[in-house]
């Protein structure tokens, strides 16, 4: 899957604001080794490392195109590996942080995962997860409504992006049958106020719509799009509007 840096950034603030709020859980301690999972541009791993003074902090992604944007944030304690997040866990290492802002949603099986990812932990570590709340999220579900029907179904192969992510009480459940000491789960809704109707689609373009608009060509594929925009059209009948765009917070220690 191809990302477009600029894309993403275009609601950079909106995209953000999730981050300082799971930044507010971590406890900082000295010394930290920490992997940010999912690091994209490398932007808001640079304010985790200034936010853990003396702390040594690596971020990894499988998108060389978000990396690029990277390379003025290298600093003497923050560096970045093009890799993905599986192959990440795949590394013998262990951490005394593991982060991860808006990445996780995009790996299947949450609860093969999950535990995967706290393993890497060092005694007495710390997690810090943000994911999405996908299945709550109308405009995912439009977007997976729209792939099921004709012909959009039969262009895309019958294929569709199912979301792995779970309910908050699955998450806590496997926070704490992995050993939590502690545990915040919580979800919140992060509102996306939209001057005209295709700034809801800008902000999904950016994300979840790109692996559909890479397996669609030509004609069918400006269907797809108008159609979308039609629906998104339907359910912003006044402007300004709010969009109510949940994310799902995971903080726990070990």
């Amino acid at each position: 899957m191809q990302w477009n840096p600029d894309q993403y950034t275009l609601f950079k603030k909106e995209r953000f604001a999730p981050f300082f709020d799971l930044l507010n859980w971590i406890e900082k301690k000295p010394d930290l080794e920490v992997v940010d999972l999912g690091c994209g541009t490398g932007e808001l791993t640079q304010q985790l490392a200034q936010h853990l003074p003396n702390s040594a902090v690596l971020g990894v992604d499988s998108s060389p195109e978000m990396l690029s944007k990277s390379i003025p944030f290298v600093s003497k304690n923050l560096s970045f590996a093009r890799r993905s997040i599986q192959e990440q866990l795949g590394q013998p290492e262990q951490w005394d942080l593991i982060f991860s802002n808006a990445a996780l949603q995009w790996i299947d099986d949450h609860e093969t995962l999950l535990p995967t990812i706290i393993s890497k932990l060092k005694p007495g570590g710390q997690l810090a997860i943000q994911i999405p709340a996908q299945n709550d999220n109308v405009l995912n579900l439009m977007i997976l409504e729209l792939a099921n029907e004709a012909p959009f179904a039969a262009a895309l192969g019958h294929w569709t992006r199912e979301s792995p992510v779970l309910s908050l009480d699955e998450y806590a459940q496997l926070l704490f049958d992995n050993g939590s000491r502690k545990q915040e789960v919580m979800q919140k809704v992060y509102p996306i106020i939209a001057q005209q109707r295709d700034d809801l689609f800008e902000f999904i373009s950016g994300s979840t719509l790109i692996p559909y608009l890479e397996r669609l060509n030509g004609e069918v594929r400006e269907e797809f799009i108008g159609e979308f925009k039609i629906r998104i059209a339907k359910m912003t009948k006044r402007l300004p509007a709010l969009y109510s765009f949940k994310r799902n917070i995971l903080y726990a220690s070990y």
